[in-house]
């Protein structure tokens, strides 16, 4: 994919993304609406399961992932030996340190500071939702962060391939990990499911059907036609996911809203922390502006759609789990949109390159 491609594929915000957070509040009081005036909907749902996964949440979450699975070009990777160290930056920060800020800054505000204010075996819910957020990093949206900053698209894509190739092997080590340390039991066979349905799958799919139709009706095709037709694919799973989630999580709301905004606290102050780490790495590393900005972008950011899929298979719809993951979708819009101006307001400070060409 060329960095032209990928500027047309992502165009900045759209009417979808821009409002992302309005959305998602909406899904909140449309599905809390649903649980409360036909709890017969959620309830009919909740029996369609195999092996305790919810086969309609399942093809919901698919939708979600699918269309960004495809957008991935493995081939890509060999463009990391134009710019090694930006590479080394965002990969050490999405799984070295990462996942670990994550784990400890959430602890410490879930289960210390707001102790009189969550009940501790939910707080541990609401932990073990943060974890799966901070063992994902973020895979689509950063394509319209780079784009936002005016970063090297092409290189951009080298660092989504390379960090979902490791998030294959490592996600599900560091949830049993971090969770264990977390006192969360979760059988190792349930979360390498998980890691088989939304990871694995999606991502085979999606490149089956890349190489297929590039082969059959040409790249340029794929990338105008294509990726622009499924593209609402995504939201709308995402919406109706979230309406669902909602339906089973409404008495939780409905009883305790401060928790929202409890669960936001340490995921708003994760998600500086990741950023500052990794752009300040890689400012004291002299990496080019265009490396750097989404280098620093895909650790501060999520891949919420996988986080939400992992909590509800992990945990149930009706979890501290699942609710902490969509926290962290109704937070990350507006923080990004801060990070990126920030990002564009200290370009000087970095040395300037010419774009990778992939």
């Amino acid at each position: 994919m060329t960095e032209k491609t990928l500027e047309s594929t992502a165009g900045g915000l759209g009417f979808f993304e821009r409002y992302l957070t309005v959305w998602v509040a909406l899904c909140i009081v449309a599905g809390v609406a649903l649980g409360q005036l036909a709890p017969i909907v959620p309830e009919t749902l909740a029996q369609f399961e195999v092996a305790n996964v919810s086969i309609p949440v399942a093809i919901l979450i698919w939708a979600m992932i699918f269309p960004m699975m495809v957008q991935i070009d493995f081939a890509a990777i060999l463009g990391v030996r134009r710019q090694p160290k930006g590479l080394c930056i965002t990969t050490s920060v999405n799984w070295l340190i990462k996942p670990f800020t994550m784990f400890a800054i959430a602890w410490f505000f879930l289960l210390v500071v707001f102790e009189p204010l969550i009940p501790e075996a939910l707080a541990r819910e609401y932990l073990a939702g943060a974890i799966l957020l901070g063992a994902a990093p973020c895979t689509a949206m950063v394509f319209v962060w780079s784009y936002l900053t005016r970063g090297d698209a092409a290189y951009t894509l080298v660092q989504v391939a390379v960090n979902d190739i490791i998030m294959l092997f490592a996600f599900a080590p560091i949830v049993v990990l971090l969770l264990g340390i977390s006192n969360i039991v979760v059988p190792w066979d349930t979360v390498a499911l998980s890691v088989v349905l939304y990871i694995v799958i999606p991502l085979t799919a999606g490149y089956i059907t890349r190489i297929y139709l590039i082969k059959k009706r040409g790249s340029a095709w794929f990338h105008t036609v294509f990726l622009r037709r499924i593209g609402s694919v995504t939201p709308v799973g995402l919406l109706l996911t979230l309406i669902l989630l909602f339906a089973f999580q409404g008495e939780v709301i409905l009883n305790n809203p401060l928790h929202i905004v409890l669960i936001a606290i340490p995921l708003i102050i994760q998600t500086f922390l990741v950023f500052f780490i990794a752009y300040g790495w890689a400012k004291a590393w002299r990496v080019p502006h265009p490396v750097a900005a989404p280098g620093a972008m895909i650790g501060a950011s999520n891949f919420f759609e996988l986080a939400v899929a992992a909590a509800i298979a992990l945990f149930g719809l009706q979890s501290g789990a699942a609710l902490a993951t969509v926290v962290g979708v109704l937070v990350e819009v507006p923080l990004m949109l801060v990070l990126v101006r920030i990002a564009n307001r200290t370009r000087q400070h970095f040395p300037v390159q010419h774009p990778v060409k992939v």
